[in-house]
């Protein structure tokens, strides 16, 4: 088709179809209202919200349409031609990809592994059986390298360090079978030069930084490489929800460009750890130029600190010691190749992902990738400003990034009911915003949600549909209010079971606020009735937790002593509960820890009625022992005082809570059930 008649069309297009208002109301919010205003009887109320909705959606249609038309012939691709050459590439590369793995490891090319599988690689979860097994067959050294292994990745897991400790006692097993199977080997390069640099060895040291510095461009690649795989965000489900050709293409080159970008996090993170080393990969550069100069390699020296303020760029003593470098040689030089086009392409990413975020409707702020706090003191950090003696001082410590309350902290108000009994305070439990109490629901209710649970609850649900989301030994299993609520609408439950979990987290939540005297509202931010149960015939020598320690809403880094409010933690959430529904099962008990995650300060046993509800953060790290035998039932509850991460689930259940309450009579005669959004 003529590339001018397109134009031309266009055009017509673009003048024949005015705005649509940008009042509109969103069509299926509309549309829901309409539905709701139908099994409250409000026929009126269906003829508004439905025309509604339907004004809604033709709007939205000829907007988007004069939109993309306006957007095309503001952005074009030039020559037609080329447009296909964009696609032949792409088509050509899958092509390639697909053949090229199918030729190297055959069928399993097309084979589809479950995320609870990749889960446990990632945890390194095969190491743990390997420990067991090798333990089984009398060979402890490979044990102790297995346990070592599992160990890196998992520092939280308090049997796994008992067990190392066994093993160092152990005939046989020395010291050179702790070994690391999956160490990394651009950390391990860069944690063998530091050791030499400690020693003043700065020849040795050097050539092992320049090793480093190999291994982490090589790894870069590979980080790359594995993030063109497929990607899914919350919100952004492209089965269901019919974007565009452009908008598909940006959507997911977006998602693979910030796992990319995220690559610098990820080199820089140790196994087990939850922050990176801070500064990690100029440091390189910055040991380096020290060397250099240790050894009288000025010209290397002074690439070496370009090269570091190509990160760090104009400060105070990296800039003077390029300067004391170009007064010993005469003259000056320029970074290395390599780490400006590592800038130079890190620079341009964050323009590309800022206009992706904002295609995606998702926030995007660049991060501080390379804090320019960690490192070597800045009183040996100058080479004209010394004797030539360096002592290598760790890195920084991070300050916890904990926001302060905002209201002091107080317990001991009232329980709002009599039956509620006080079992132990915070300071009986060894810590501090903590609290145990009894008879919060009878045995009778215990009995309810019980019955409620063993309908409604489903495999995984509420972690992405992994069935084992934190052990593979035991089946995890969650449902939402609003799906109990939903359930009995439809007749599938009985409404009073499915009403008594809305009651009940209601009554959780108000003893909470009550009991820690918050002056401020404390809104549902997640609830969840879960069950775990322990799978027969892999409960023998069992070491791991059912739930491994941490903390709600920051994350729990043992090694620095401290609690990270950054995502993916939940950092919106500031109060904890716990309602146990049973104690009939062997193990399950709940623990506090120090922020060590190996010291237990508090147990607790659960039972019928009783509850466990704490502050959210680092001060309260917790955790689940195994679950050996039976299953184990709870209602887990989060809050929040900050109402824009109110449970929207919550605001809906809210809402089909008054309509029960408003209906005056039921609709007969028509075999519809409602709809699953209500």
């Amino acid at each position: 088709m003529d590339a001018n008649f397109l134009a031309v069309l266009s055009a017509v297009l673009l003048a024949s179809v005015p705005p649509s208002a940008s009042s509109l109301e969103p069509y299926d919010l509309l549309y829901d209202e309409a539905v709701r205003s139908f099994y409250s009887g409000d026929y009126s109320g269906v003829v508004r919200s439905m025309e509604g909705a339907l004004a809604s959606y033709a709007g939205v249609r000829r907007t988007r349409v004069r939109c993309r038309l306006k957007c095309q012939d503001q952005h074009p691709f030039g020559d037609p031609v080329s447009e296909l050459g964009f696609f032949d590439v792409v088509l050509r590369r899958a092509a390639c990809i697909d053949a090229c793995m199918e030729e190297n490891i055959g069928v399993q090319s097309r084979h589809m592994i479950s995320e609870d599988v990749v889960h446990d690689f990632n945890r390194r979860t095969p190491y743990n059986y390997l420990q067991l097994a090798y333990l089984k067959l009398k060979q402890p050294d490979k044990a102790a390298a297995a346990a070592h292994t599992y160990f890196q990745a998992n520092p939280e897991h308090v049997e796994m360090s008992e067990n190392l400790e066994q093993y160092k006692d152990q005939e046989g097993v020395n010291e050179h079978h702790f070994v690391d199977r999956e160490a990394r080997p651009h950390q391990s390069s860069f944690n063998a030069a530091m050791n030499l640099y400690e020693q003043e060895d700065y020849v040795g040291a050097s050539l092992l930084f320049e090793d480093a510095l190999v291994e982490y461009y090589k790894a870069d690649v590979e980080c790359r490489a594995l993030c063109q795989g497929p990607h899914r965000f919350e919100g952004h489900d492209h089965l269901r929800y019919r974007y565009s050709l452009y908008e598909v293409i940006s959507d997911h080159f977006t998602q693979v460009l910030h796992c990319e970008h995220e690559c610098v996090r990820d080199l820089a993170t140790r196994p087990g750890r939850l922050s990176p080393m801070e500064n990690y990969l100029p440091l390189h550069y910055d040991y380096l130029q020290y060397g250099y100069y240790q050894t009288e390699r000025a010209e290397e020296a002074l690439q070496c600190a370009l090269s570091y303020l190509l990160f760090h760029e104009g400060e105070e003593f990296m800039t003077e010691n390029v300067n004391f470098y170009q007064e010993i040689l005469g003259h000056g030089s320029e970074p290395r190749e390599e780490a400006a086009w590592y800038l130079r392409r890190h620079k341009k990413e964050l323009e590309l992902l800022l206009i992706g975020s904002q295609n995606m409707g998702v926030d995007f702020t660049a991060g501080n990738y390379w804090s320019s706090s960690g490192g070597r003191d800045d009183s040996t950090r100058i080479p004209s400003g010394t004797d030539g003696g360096l002592e290598y001082v760790p890195l920084s410590e991070k300050k916890n990034v904990n926001v302060a309350e905002s209201q002091p902290l107080k317990e001991g108000g009232p329980l709002l009911h009599d039956y509620v009994r006080l079992v132990h305070n915070a300071a009986e439990l060894n810590g501090t915003q903590r609290v145990l109490l009894d008879h919060v629901v009878s045995e009778n209710e215990c009995a309810a949600l019980q019955e409620l649970a063993e309908i409604i609850t489903v495999a995984g649900n509420g972690y992405d549909g992994r069935t084992y989301p934190h052990t593979p030994n035991e089946r995890f299993e969650g449902a939402t209010v609003l799906k109990a609520l939903q359930y009995g609408y439809e007749g599938r439950v009985p409404m009073k079971n499915a009403h008594l979990f809305y009651d009940t987290s209601e009554r959780v939540r108000r003893i909470v606020e009550s009991y820690f005297v918050l002056n401020t509202t404390l809104h549902f931010s997640y609830t969840h009735m879960v069950c775990r149960t322990a799978i027969t015939g892999q409960q023998e020598h069992r070491n791991d937790l059912s739930h491994p320690i941490h903390a709600d809403n920051c994350l729990l880094d043992p090694e620095a002593n401290e609690c990270w409010k950054e995502s993916p933690a939940r950092t919106e959430r500031d109060y904890s509960a716990l309602l146990y529904l049973n104690g009939d099962f062997e193990g399950g008990e709940f623990i506090f820890t120090q922020m060590d995650t190996k010291t237990v300060t508090a147990t607790v046993k659960p039972k019928c009625g009783r509850v466990v509800a704490f502050s959210s953060g680092g001060e309260n790290p917790h955790g689940v022992k195994a679950v050996t035998n039976g299953r184990r039932c709870a209602v887990a509850l989060w809050f929040t005082f900050d109402p824009l991460f109110r449970e929207m689930e919550r605001l809906q259940a809210d809402e089909l809570i008054q309509t029960l309450i408003t209906q005056s009579e039921p609709v007969h005669g028509l075999d519809i059930n409602p709809k699953d959004e209500l």
